[in-house]
């Protein structure tokens, strides 16, 4: 990777973002990657018209991480009270575990914090991912124990295993 740089999504970019999210979460080529959800959910994990919508929010932006002119990472953050929600953070499978997402992170961080003065940041994870959330500790976040049920959505995914959950983890700036 020789030249990383970041920048906001375009509405133009919802396709290739899209694109991206399902090829990192879901199906074999989630497999390549260590953030797979392949074994939790089939079907799609987002579409291009759910992230153009976050794209053309005011309340949201996605960031991109661009290796030249390749989509390699992105995630998205949306704004909620005095928090960022992080969310649809993902990064190619076959480059995961070279840093890319750690980078992205603090970029995303200190961009919300610029952005929108934001006091702590907070996200939703599987509770099956134990890696995951290790992954979001080792960065600051913790675990509160706040559960909720995961959501239904059939046109979109189907859950393989019953009882799945979230839990919300949060990061003060």
């Amino acid at each position: 990777m020789h030249s990383l740089f970041f920048r906001p999504a375009m509405a133009a970019d919802s396709t290739s973002i899209a694109a991206l999210a399902n090829s990192a979460y879901r199906g074999d080529t989630s497999r390549q990657g260590w953030t797979t959800e392949a074994d939790l959910l089939d079907g799609l994990r987002t579409s291009a018209a759910d992230v153009q919508h976050l794209i053309e929010s005011e309340h949201s932006v996605i960031l991109l991480c661009m290796n030249g002119d390749d989509l390699i990472a992105s995630v998205c953050l949306e704004k909620e009270a005095d928090a960022a929600h992080v969310g649809l953070f993902v990064v190619n499978p076959a480059i995961q575990g070279l840093g890319v997402g750690k980078q992205l992170l603090t970029y995303a961080e200190s961009y919300a914090v610029q952005r929108w003065s934001v006091s702590k940041f907070c996200m939703h994870v599987i509770t099956l991912r134990h890696e995951l959330i290790a992954f979001y500790e080792r960065r600051g976040y913790r675990r509160t124990g706040i559960v909720q049920t995961f959501p239904v959505n059939p046109d979109m995914w189907q859950p393989k295993i019953s009882g799945l959950q979230l839990e919300l983890l949060e990061k003060p700036v």
